[in-house]
């Protein structure tokens, strides 16, 4: 569907409110670009109403230096937990067409009393969605770009990663993200390669089988179904090039840090959290909650805009 110039409508959630998420969202939805191209509810311990004048809690009110209690860590999960359940039910609604969202502290989450791991799990679990994508993307970077990148595990330890990878993971969450290529990045027929999950993607079966056990016959299923162009099974100390170059699309990768080192060593101020498969755009700074800067006029909003730019685009191209 082509981008259109309408004026989507967009919730922003603040995240944890001890941390750069109010700050970052100030500065975002500052910037005339983005506040001319969208209508914003921001949702966070001072929510405003969509389409009211702007008015954001300063991180200073919300931050506080030394050991937080526990009761404070509760209260500041409880805080990002609701303005996320409200976001995410305004969406489902119609009320919103997307869903831009500061970073939460995983651990004052789980105080709360939400058993997610982060924003991913949480939003798939109260969509009911059957299972989401993680992509990181940056539209720049330092060697040009873009570069974007599929997870196929995300917050899990790396000694479980071989365990969990089999080919129907490979295949629905690669699927994941051919969709969301083509919805809303607007790629019609993506071209997908995948990182090997071992030294030299194997050099054979001589560092491991997964590449042969699990990617080879997952390409053959993803191939065969020809959503993508399948461009094949890369090392993973040399695979990102080809993205950076053009000649791919999107690198799928098997853990969380073998792609994200990459995309924020190379686009650290522009990157962007994607959710794919979910039925709105939700999109998020690819950095953390950063309490030891908050409230300080150091944090770079950069990430956030970047956040903010992509959910709109996304949004135009759905109406």
């Amino acid at each position: 569907m082509p981008e259109t110039s309408c004026r989507p409508r967009i919730a922003v959630t603040l995240g944890d409110p001890r941390g750069i998420g109010p700050e970052v969202t100030q500065a975002a939805l500052a910037d005339p670009q983005l506040s001319g191209a969208a209508d914003f509810v921001v949702l966070g311990p001072e929510p405003a109403s969509l389409n009211s004048p702007l008015q954001l809690p300063k991180a200073a009110e919300y931050h506080v230096t030394g050991t937080w209690s526990a009761s404070g860590e509760r209260e500041a999960g409880e805080h990002s937990a609701l303005a996320i359940e409200r976001a995410i039910s305004m969406a489902l609604a119609g009320d919103v067409d997307g869903l831009v969202t500061a970073p939460i502290a995983k651990t004052a989450l789980r105080a709360a009393g939400y058993d997610f791991p982060g924003h991913t799990e949480f939003l798939r679990d109260r969509c009911g969605v059957a299972d989401v994508t993680m992509v990181m993307a940056a539209e720049e970077t330092v060697m040009g770009g873009p570069l974007r990148i599929a997870l196929l595990t995300v917050h899990v330890p790396l000694r479980s990663v071989p365990a969990l990878l089999d080919v129907d993971l490979v295949v629905r969450r690669s699927t994941i993200a051919v969709h969301a290529l083509r919805d809303w990045w607007g790629i019609a027929r993506p071209r997908l390669a995948l990182a090997g999950v071992n030294p030299h993607a194997s050099e054979q079966g001589l560092f491991g089988d997964e590449e042969e056990r699990v990617l080879a016959p997952a390409l053959e299923r993803l191939a065969a179904v020809g959503e993508a162009e399948i461009v094949g099974i890369f090392p993973a100390d040399t695979v990102f090039r080809k993205c950076l170059e053009g000649v791919v699309d999107l690198v799928v990768v098997p853990y969380h840090d073998v792609g994200l080192a990459v995309l924020k060593t190379l686009a650290g101020d522009t990157g962007v959290n994607v959710t794919a498969g979910l039925p709105f755009p939700r999109t998020s700074p690819d950095h953390g909650t950063a309490f030891d800067i908050a409230g300080r006029g150091l944090a770079d909003p950069s990430s956030m805009r970047a956040a903010v730019a992509q959910c709109i685009r996304f949004c135009r191209r759905g109406r």
